[in-house]
């Protein structure tokens, strides 16, 4: 069956990128080629890590935003907010004063994410009991659930089927609205996002029909416009009308922090943040190398969702004034005594999500017979390659070069070294491989180019 495509929200900005291969080496999935001399993203394999973008010298990779002006299609206008939002301002500026700003801004109301954090937890910890194979890994972090969908299927059903806090709250603030007498058609739920994976979360659920959000918010957008706007007033935290919510429970602020899970679960847990610290330690996992682990809180992001691409403030600035929020509000509830409908609301099925499934981008061929003949194949090639990893041919490495040919996607003469035996045994012209390289680089990328970055006269 034909895999199908989702949405990535990680685009490639052509008239920016010249090929650095910056993000060709970064990319933790080898989701990355080079062709005519621009980067080009596999739909299929990307799980919007953002790493690439992260690196990218000339910001040719930017992520993709809704239409801020969408949110006036709604008369509820709802904008859903992580913690790591508020983490983003000085400790003087409060969350009232933020949020009355984001009304002003044009949203009717203002929503913490992690408010349903503690009815979650809840919900983990009686699946984590119920479960017997261990680790239960957590399904908060949308690159990680992908990443474990492409590259380690087999682990696949240790996912907890459990949604996360942006999908629960928006589910809960609808039917809030609803309940009170709104049209259904009239409420819109945006959710500010700090990182890639959760706006492609939010435009091609993973484990769900059709995502509970109706748009995504990039925060480094939306700060910016809040925090320009509580610079010009006099009075920082001015309160404008509308509804206030009650405070976050310390351990829902650091929700979203690293160990924020981990923290709350029973038995031996870790929390690993990073996706390359993750990759490796699943790799590891897979082969049987851990036994007495209850469950794994993965995050992609160093410091979690503090690290976001989208994140404008540094990650360790953001994680310090979380902490320093949690610690002054010690002694609130994790639930609320007027939020406590949180908890019955999230009854049934409205917290579970629908099964995972694998799409594994190490399967050469849907059938398992055709897919190990490919296998030799591959490994045949490897024979002819040399090993270096040098990205010339446009792959990040031999490996995936070799794929790549049995694939139908590329051809072995793209190696360089390949090419030299090619011509030394008069299998190729000059002329031929000099057109094999600027199918992979571009025209003209061997000319003498002075502007070039790093070159005589770079203006950067």
């Amino acid at each position: 069956m034909a895999d199908v495509r989702i949405y990535h929200a990680l685009k490639v900005n052509e008239d920016l990128c010249y090929g650095c291969t910056h993000c060709l080496n970064a990319c933790p999935v080898e989701a990355i080629r080079i062709r005519n001399g621009k980067a080009l993203i596999l739909d299929n394999w990307c799980v919007d890590c953002g790493e690439c973008m992260r690196v990218c010298p000339v910001d040719a990779i930017f992520v993709e935003q809704d239409d801020f002006e969408r949110i006036f299609r709604f008369k509820c206008r709802v904008a859903l907010v992580p913690s790591v939002l508020i983490g983003q301002f000085p400790s003087e500026v409060t969350e009232a004063g933020i949020f009355s700003v984001m009304r002003e801004l044009g949203f009717t109301h203002v929503f913490q994410t992690e408010h349903t954090a503690g009815s979650i937890i809840k919900s983990m910890l009686e699946a984590a009991r119920d479960t017997e194979d261990k680790p239960v890994i957590s399904s908060f972090c949308p690159a990680i659930v992908r990443l474990i969908q492409i590259k380690f299927p087999a682990l696949l059903h240790q996912v907890m089927r459990i949604k996360p806090p942006i999908d629960v709250s928006a589910l809960y603030f609808r039917k809030r609205l609803e309940d009170e007498g709104h049209n259904p058609d009239d409420i819109g739920i945006f959710y500010v996002t700090p990182c890639a994976a959760k706006i492609a979360a939010v435009k091609s659920p993973v484990g769900e029909k059709r995502s509970s959000l109706d748009g995504v918010i990039n925060m480094d957008f939306i700060y910016n416009r809040i925090y320009r706007l509580i610079k010009n007033r006099k009075n920082r935290n001015s309160i404008s009308p509308g509804e206030m919510l009650p405070l976050l429970s310390p351990r829902s602020i650091k929700y979203s922090l690293t160990g924020g899970e981990a923290n709350a679960m029973e038995g031996r847990c870790l929390a690993i943040d990073g996706i390359h610290n993750v990759i490796e330690f699943l790799e590891k996992l897979e082969n049987d190398e851990f036994s007495d682990l209850d469950f794994l809180e993965l995050r992609a992001c160093d410091q979690s969702c503090a690290g976001g691409v989208l994140v404008g403030g540094n990650r360790f600035l953001t994680t310090e004034r979380l902490n320093k929020r949690a610690h002054r509000f010690q002694g609130v509830a994790d639930i609320p005594g007027d939020i406590k409908a949180y908890s019955g609301f999230l009854g049934g099925n409205s917290i579970a999500r629908d099964e995972l499934k694998p799409r594994s981008m190490l399967a050469l061929d849907p059938d398992v017979g055709e897919a190990l003949r490919k296998i030799q194949q591959v490994r045949h090639l490897m024979c002819f390659l040399p090993g270096i990893d040098c990205g010339a041919c446009g792959a990040p490495n031999c490996q995936s070069l070799a794929q790549d040919v049995v694939r139908g996607t590329a051809q072995l003469s793209a190696c360089v070294f390949i090419q030299r035996m090619m011509e030394k045994h008069r299998k190729l012209s000059g002329d031929h491989a000099l057109r094999i390289i600027e199918k992979i680089w571009g025209e003209n990328r061997l000319d003498k180019n002075c502007n070039k970055k790093g070159a005589e006269n770079d203006s950067q």
